[in-house]
C-alpha cells in the first residue's frame, strides 16, 4: 500500500529517466567514453565535455520551437549527431564523420550503462499488484521504447505515453489528460511521481494530480552550472511528499 498521504490515489504514474533508471549517471559515462575512445579530435575529454553541456543547453533551449523538433521525436540519432556537430565546431573542428562516431559511442555506452536504481523493481513490483501503472516520460520514441526494452519493465506499466509518440511532452497538459483517459480516473485519484520539479511536478499539481518528488544525489545533468540537483524556490507549490528512495512511498 501507499503511505497515507496517498489515500484515495487508485492509479500511479511515474516519469522514466533519473526517477526510475540512472539516465544521467549513465550519459556522463557514455560521454567520458566517447571522448576518450576518439582521440583524433585533439582536445582532452574536459574540454570536450564542457563544449558538449554548451552545445546542449542552447539546442535544448531551441529544440521545440524549431525544425529539429520532428527529427528529435522520431529519432534520438539525428538531433544526437548534430549535438556532437554543434560540439565540435566550437573547437573548430568540421568534421562530420567524426562527430556520428562521437554520437554512436556515446549512445552505445550510454545505453550499457543504464540500468534501474536498486530499489526501483522491487518498488514496481509491489505497486503493480495494487494499481495500474503508467509512465509519462519525455524523448525521442525510439530511444525511450530502447530503454523501456533494456531495464525489462514493459510488463509492468499497460499505459506509456512517450513525448516522441505524441509530439506532445511533459509539462503539456495534454499529455497528462491523455493519461487520466487511459486509466478512466479524476485527476485527485492519481499520483505523479518524478524527479523534475518544473518538468514532472508542477505541471501535475496545476492539473490536479497528487504528487510525490524524487530527489537524488545523481540527478545532474552533464550541462548543470551547479553541479547540484534542481532546487525548488521557497514560495514555489510543495508536492505532496518529497522523497530520496522510492520504497518512501510504501506503508
Amino acid at each position: 500500500m501507499l503511505i497515507p498521504q496517498f489515500n484515495g490515489v487508485k492509479a500511479i504514474y511515474f516519469d522514466l529517466d533519473d526517477t526510475l533508471c540512472t539516465y544521467w549517471d549513465a550519459a556522463k559515462a557514455g560521454l567520458r567514453k566517447a571522448f576518450e575512445d576518439h582521440p583524433e579530435h585533439g582536445s582532452t575529454p574536459e574540454a570536450m565535455l564542457s563544449e558538449w553541456a554548451i552545445a546542449f543547453s542552447s539546442f535544448v533551449e531551441t529544440i521545440g520551437k524549431t525544425h529539429w523538433y520532428e527529427k528529435y521525436c522520431a529519432s534520438g540519432e539525428i538531433t544526437r549527431v548534430e549535438l556532437m556537430r554543434r560540439m565540435l565546431e566550437r573547437l573548430n573542428i568540421f568534421d562530420e564523420e567524426l562527430a556520428f562516431r562521437l554520437s554512436h559511442t556515446y549512445h552505445v555506452e550510454r545505453q550499457a550503462a543504464l540500468e534501474l536504481f536498486p530499489e526501483a523493481l522491487e518498488v514496481i513490483q509491489k505497486l503493480a499488484k495494487e494499481y495500474p501503472l503508467g509512465l509519462i516520460t519525455n524523448g525521442p520514441a525510439d530511444i525511450q521504447q530502447q530503454e523501456i526494452q533494456k531495464l525489462n519493465i514493459r510488463e509492468y506499466f499497460p499505459h506509456i505515453f512517450i513525448e516522441g509518440e505524441h509530439k506532445i511532452g511533459k509539462p503539456d497538459e495534454r499529455i497528462f489528460r491523455m493519461a487520466e483517459q487511459a486509466v478512466g480516473l479524476p485527476p485527485e485519484e492519481i499520483l505523479f511521481v518524478g524527479n523534475s520539479y518544473k518538468h514532472d511536478i508542477v505541471p501535475a499539481i496545476e492539473y490536479g494530480w497528487k504528487t510525490a518528488w524524487i530527489r537524488r544525489p545523481s540527478d545532474v545533468p552533464p550541462s548543470s552550472r551547479t553541479g547540484k540537483p534542481e532546487e525548488r524556490g521557497e514560495d514555489s507549490v510543495a508536492p505532496d511528499v518529497t522523497i530520496s528512495d522510492l520504497r518512501e512511498l510504501l506503508s
